[in-house]
């Protein structure tokens, strides 16, 4: 789904680069969730390094006069240089799987009409329609960036937090924890529009609220409400309670990192006041120390980022 990047897009620039690729399948996984498999022979210079791993994927203008971006590193640069109105819409969403042997990867979209271009692009592909995504560039040598999960083997309790944008990631992040040979403890809330919506999953080692708002309740009402009455947190991660001085900024897109290493880690994506809000409950009511939790405002309600 579609995590809002611009800020961080010129420090992708070296190990990224952008890939041409071919729609190959349409799978739908719920009513509003697509899963797209895109295939192209440079796929197999991609490289996938964690399970919210961000990628930017490139839409045309409905006028159809769309520049195309040269294959290369410096796409960023590429991209500024256009005319505004030749540059493509760029959206950031999660790289789902990558099979680099096939030459395939996933990309799940989130399906709410033709309201916005990757939505729009999702709801009318067909197969052999071609896009641009910038990815990381396997032949890059260093660490690509992109992500914020981190595996760790000190990890015994971890607290997922997500809306349907952030639902690919989440995911991916526990069937990462599902291939640990002891998996940690793992809560995971995961609001979605419908109740068709909700996923069969099992994992011994997760306890998986699923958090329908089929009466078309405030995106992340019902995320608030479910952490508040059920999410367990470690006393040892507590400390005293922490001044977040944007919290009320409605201009301020929180995208806030966790710290190194530890036993406890959550992860929280959902759109922007969302995100405050549990910010402000766990790091200020619950005293959940911030160098614990990456707080993540994928989208923003009424604003559109690439």
């Amino acid at each position: 789904m579609a995590p809002r990047r611009a800020a961080g897009a010129h420090r992708m620039t070296a190990s990224y680069r952008i890939f041409n690729v071919t729609l190959r399948r349409r799978i739908p996984v719920t009513p509003s969730l697509l899963r797209c498999v895109f295939t192209g022979p440079d796929v197999a210079h991609m490289k996938h390094e964690a399970p919210d791993q961000r990628i930017k994927l490139m839409f045309a203008r409905p006028d159809g006069d769309t520049a195309r971006l040269p294959v290369s590193d410096s796409w960023y640069q590429d991209y500024l240089a256009l005319p505004r109105e030749r540059r493509p819409f760029m959206r950031t969403y999660t790289l789902r799987a990558l099979r680099r042997e096939a030459c395939e990867l996933d990309v799940e979209f989130v399906l709410h009409g033709d309201s916005g271009p990757a939505s729009r692009w999702a709801m009318h592909a067909k197969p052999g329609d071609t896009l641009q995504i910038v990815a990381p560039d396997r032949d890059f040598p260093g660490d690509s960036g992109g992500y914020e999960w981190r595996a760790d083997d000190a990890l015994r309790q971890a607290l997922l937090v997500a809306d349907e944008t952030a639902l690919p990631a989440a995911l991916g992040i526990l069937e990462q924890l599902a291939r640990q040979p002891a998996p940690p403890r793992v809560q995971a809330f995961l609001e979605v529009p419908l109740a068709q919506d909700i996923q069969p999953l099992r994992y011994p080692f997760a306890d998986i609220h699923w958090l329908a708002r089929d009466e078309n309740a405030p995106h992340g009402e019902r995320l608030l409400e479910a952490v508040k009455d059920a999410a367990a947190l470690p006393a040892s991660e507590l400390v005293s309670a922490q001044t977040t001085a944007d919290d009320n900024d409605e201009e301020t897109l929180i995208w806030q990192r966790a710290g190194g290493a530890g036993t406890f880690r959550a992860w929280v994506a959902a759109e922007s006041g969302a995100v405050k809000r549990l910010r402000h409950y766990l790091t200020r009511d619950r005293q959940l120390d911030p160098a614990r939790a990456c707080f993540m405002a994928y989208w923003s309600r009424g604003k559109s980022h690439v």
